[in-house]
């Protein structure tokens, strides 16, 4: 175990040192390879004691920016945090035990979604609502035909 917190010392350069040691060329490259595994595993997967999950959404944010792709990084998320709330899909029955795993899961995907995209996840959360995804629904990855109806790529 490190002695190093995960904010210590250069963690952007530490970041970047450690996807291309596994061998990506950037921190989007790494994650989208692991569309379905949280930003605690990723972060875990990179240094388990001195990189914290919220330095690789930061790093994803910067990196989706650059290439203005931030909708499909909201997608990602989106993923992700629904298939760590919900593993096996979409409910079949919304009972209250159902409805508090979806609430959680759209809750953390709006804590993690920019600025500049609330509005759009607002909606989307809105249209999921109205118009459940059918029972089992569980997008492995950003492209997701319903995902893309929901948040379709146009950049802000």
């Amino acid at each position: 175990m490190s002695d190093r917190h995960p904010f210590q010392g250069n963690w952007v350069a530490r970041l970047y040192e450690r996807v291309r040691e596994r061998g990506y060329d950037s921190l989007t490259a790494f994650a989208e390879a692991r569309p379905t595994a949280s930003l605690v595993a990723l972060a875990e997967e990179l240094g388990p004691d001195d990189v914290a999950g919220v330095q690789v959404f930061k790093g994803l944010v910067a990196e989706a920016e650059r290439s203005r792709r931030v909708t499909r990084l909201v997608r990602s998320q989106f993923v992700r945090e629904l298939y760590q709330c919900l593993p096996d899909g979409w409910p079949t029955v919304m009972d209250d035990a159902n409805r508090f795993k979806v609430a959680k899961a759209l809750g953390f995907w709006s804590s993690f979604t920019p600025e500049t995209h609330e509005e759009r996840v607002t909606q989307a959360r809105a249209a999921l609502r109205a118009t459940p995804p059918p029972p089992g629904w569980r997008p492995l990855g950003p492209d997701d035909e319903l995902l893309l109806t929901l948040l379709p790529d146009e950049e802000v």
